[in-house]
């Protein structure tokens, strides 16, 4: 990485800079042109390949079509080296600037966002997600351990587990309920049943880009090489599922049911004036050596506003807007993204081009800031009240949960990372 950040803000974050796409300019949309995250989409209702593009405004450009990238190199950019994605930024910046010169040509090349389908916005090769957000394990963990919230290694070790891939969905797919185990109060014997604490989780997707050889790790200076961008990631969660298996290896059919991605990453160019530094209070145990260095202390976190929305079927039948319930930032983060690569790969592990490390539930430290029904309904002991009368404790078929995320900082322009949204559909049938 860069040594200092000056090198990283370039011609494509000046603040004035605007699009000869319109809807690019509004002040409160996510798409300026100082942004330009990747996704994949095709129109609406074809049976077409996938496409790579670039969101701006309310519109997608496609990279091929506009003379961007080869088709053959359309699954292989998030694995190019970062100089050359700097490059293409700006290549994107440039022709998109108002005046520009490649409008007559690339205005072909753009889809309307209401007349494209999207998908995941990329190949996921693995997954794994971390559990960074200090606040959720601290909240989770008093829960089930009053007098010992979090267990001796969290401060030390970033943990994490290995999940599916199978069946990470793009945003606006419906999460089906899903069925398993549980242990009923005062009963000797489980039961298999749809889930009734069924929960979503606040979290960021890291999309890896170049990978490393099996056996080489990847040191933490050299860490956010390996990083394309991030988007919004809901780790959906069956929390009675998760209280009867937990023990002793962890989640497992309480967590592998469904994981909602957003379609956009944002990518760490984007990114750059909305680093701030890590720090790690005196009193708090320091990262061992392969976790620390100079430029993730001075660089490693990101400023990102976290928000997360609810609206249910009644509120939808009666014309209600969703509710927001609750606010969070990835600056509470105990762990940056650059050691969560250089933890992942300290024992040699190999990450791949498109692999997806999610960061852990991002609550925050007060009231109205956990990223969880789990922590917002201290365990669905104390059930939210929404407009209309109805409380949730946890999420009810019907539910729609959205995700949305931001970034500001003064003397830049705002960007944000769209929506990751779910609705939760019953189950039929049943299993004994």
């Amino acid at each position: 990485m860069p040594e200092d950040l000056v090198s990283m803000i370039d011609e494509t974050h000046e603040q004035t800079l605007e699009s000869w796409v319109e809807s690019a300019n509004a002040a409160d949309g996510d798409f300026p042109i100082q942004n330009l995250p990747f996704g994949r989409f095709r129109a609406r209702g074809a049976a077409d390949e996938w496409r790579l593009g670039v969101a701006i405004g309310d519109s997608i450009l496609d990279l091929v079509e506009a003379g961007l990238i080869e088709k053959r190199e359309s699954g292989a950019v998030f694995g190019w080296p970062r100089t050359r994605r700097v490059a293409l930024r700006k290549a994107l910046s440039r022709g998109l600037r108002r005046g520009g010169s490649a409008r007559p040509d690339w205005a072909e090349a753009l889809t309307p966002m209401g007349e494209a389908e999207l998908a995941l916005p990329c190949e996921i090769r693995g997954y794994t997600d971390f559990y960074t957000g200090i606040h959720h394990a601290t909240a989770v963990g008093r829960l089930f351990r009053p007098d010992n919230p979090l267990l001796p290694n969290y401060k030390w070790v970033p943990i994490g587990y290995h999940g599916r891939t199978s069946s990470i969905l793009p945003s606006g797919r419906a999460i089906l309920r899903p069925r398993g185990q549980v242990m009923p109060a005062g009963a000797d014997r489980p039961v298999v049943e749809p889930s009734r604490r069924l929960d979503y989780e606040l979290e960021l997707g890291i999309v890896i880009g170049p990978g490393n050889a099996l056996g080489q790790p990847i040191p933490i200076d050299q860490a956010e090489d390996h990083i394309v961008g991030l988007t919004l990631l809901n780790d959906w969660s069956a929390r009675d599922l998760q209280a009867f298996e937990y023990q002793p290896l962890g989640p497992f059919l309480a967590k592998n049911f469904a994981t909602t991605l957003s379609p956009w990453v944002v990518t760490l160019e984007a990114l750059a004036p909305f680093r701030r530094p890590f720090e790690r209070a005196p009193t708090e145990p320091q990262p061992l050596p392969y976790l620390d260095g100079p430029w993730n202390r001075a660089h490693g976190q990101v400023a990102i506003g976290l928000e997360v929305f609810i609206d249910t079927e009644r509120m939808r039948a009666q014309g209600m807007p969703a509710v927001r319930l609750s606010r969070s930032s990835a600056l509470d983060a105990y762990w940056t993204m650059a050691q969560l690569v250089a933890h992942h790969t300290v024992n040699g592990c190999n990450l791949q081009t498109g692999d997806l490390l999610g960061t852990g539930t991002l609550s925050g430290p007060d009231e109205g800031q956990g990223g969880s029904l789990l922590e917002l309904s201290r365990g669905g002991r104390q059930p939210l009240v929404l407009p209309g009368g109805e409380s949730r404790s946890f999420l009810e078929d019907g539910d729609c949960v959205s995700f949305a995320a931001s970034c500001t900082a003064p003397g830049f322009r705002r960007i944000g990372f769209g929506s990751c949204t779910g609705v939760i559909v019953g189950q039929t049938g049943s299993a004994s």
